[in-house]
């Protein structure tokens, strides 16, 4: 099995400090064996990556956003957890929403950034179901949203 936090120190990852919730919710809630994490902007070590996909932003921009979403999907994940990514048995679902101009259709690719970051994280477990769509706003002007679910011991 992948140690998770071996392999973000391989990736150069070092997560960040989640940022707290900007409205009426709660970063993630738990019952049971499932972790449901808030949706994650994309927050970056450069700041918020913000663009619209097939406007002013090309697809390989669009996933370092989702890329960077998913990082701070990871660090809320990683609170939740006790800082022990190894708790996580299964990445169940991803959610993404991308900031597109109307006559965008990459969606899918454009959060490829997010699902090959939770599988080059946690191997075979980092597999997960997901939707993507493009929407015309998103918090802050952020280029992507990711949220996510997934399965704890």
């Amino acid at each position: 099995m992948t140690n998770p936090h071996q392999r973000l120190q391989q990736l150069g990852i070092v997560l960040p400090k989640p940022a707290a919730p900007i409205a009426n919710y709660v970063p993630f809630t738990r019952t049971g064996n499932l972790l449901i994490v808030s949706g994650q902007i994309a927050f970056g070590n450069d700041g918020l990556l913000t663009g619209i996909l097939g406007k002013d932003m090309n697809i390989e921009a669009g996933k370092i956003a989702a890329r960077a979403c998913a990082i701070n999907l990871l660090a809320q994940v990683a609170v939740a957890l006790d800082n022990d990514l190894g708790r996580v048995t299964q990445v169940l679902r991803l959610g993404g929403f991308i900031q597109t101009d109307p006559a965008f259709t990459d969606i899918p690719n454009v959060m490829n950034g997010a699902s090959d970051l939770m599988v080059d994280v946690f191997g075979d477990i980092g597999r997960h179901a997901r939707f993507a769509v493009g929407c015309s706003s998103l918090p802050l002007g952020s280029a992507v949203e990711v949220d996510g679910m997934f399965e704890i011991a």
